[in-house]
Order: C-alpha cells, then structure tokens, then sequence
C-alpha cells in the first residue's frame, strides 16, 4: 500500500476543533483540502502526521499552539484613539477590519475593546494561541 511522504499531493476531509470541542472548520460538504506535504502550505502540526498515512486512514492529530498559529503576539495588539476611525463604522467588539501594513499589504484586525477614546486592535490570527485538534481522512495520494 501506498503511504504519504514528504512531496506528495495528498486530499483530505478534516474537521478541526478546539479542545474544548468546538469546530471552528471542516471540509465536511465540501471538495477535500488538497495540497502537497511538506510545501508549508498548511499548518506545520498537521503536516507532519501525514507522512505514513495509506488511502482511507482516518487519524486524529492534536497540535499544540507552536505547531497551528503561534502563541499570543502581544506586539500585534494595539489601541489607537477613537477619532482615528472613520465615523460611519459601526464599532463592536468582534468586528474585523482591514488595515493596510506601510508595504500596502492588506492585514485583517478584530475590534476586541473598546472605551470613549480608544480602539484596541488585534492582529493576531483568530487561532493564535489555541490547541487545535484535527479528525483528518486521506482521500487520495498523487505523487
């Protein structure tokens, strides 16, 4: 049988989940997730555990925070004063905007506080710091 190694095109139905139980994605009524191993294309964690995998294998695969979106970037969190932000936004914690970096880059923030005078931005991924766990099943292997 045919196992996974570092360089081939794999297809997987997955469904990911916090520790808590929460599902935060899946493939399920959806094409399969199909990338090559080892590319970096997803997360590292999660590429790993694909190597040795054969056609049909089902694994759950838990990652911990370093493995998925990194930890908490205290750095990627800022307030900036209110009167900075155009008054027809409707401001609430959770919202996401798009900023732009000084390279022009487009770089997604959430709203996670707010006062009278400031905005507390947060630029981190929504996953920064969580524990993820992975049902994944290998659908196919091109290599």
């Amino acid at each position: 049988m045919t196992e996974v190694k570092s360089g081939d095109t794999v297809a997987i139905h997955y469904t990911g989940t916090l520790l808590d139980g929460t599902t935060f994605d899946s493939s399920k009524g959806r094409d399969p997730l199909e990338f090559e191993v080892g590319s970096g294309h997803i997360i590292p964690g999660l590429d790993v555990a694909l190597p040795g995998m054969t056609v049909g294998e089902k694994k759950v695969v838990k990652i911990a925070c370093a493995d998925a979106y990194g930890p908490l970037n205290p750095d990627m969190r800022q307030a900036i004063p209110r009167d900075g932000i155009p008054e027809d936004l409707n401001l609430e914690v959770g919202l996401t905007l798009e900023m732009q970096t000084a390279d022009g880059q487009a770089l997604p923030v959430m709203v996670v506080e707010l006062d009278e005078a400031t905005v507390t931005l947060d630029a981190n991924h929504p996953l920064a710091g969580k524990d993820l766990q992975f049902d994944i099943e290998l659908v196919s292997i091109a290599s």
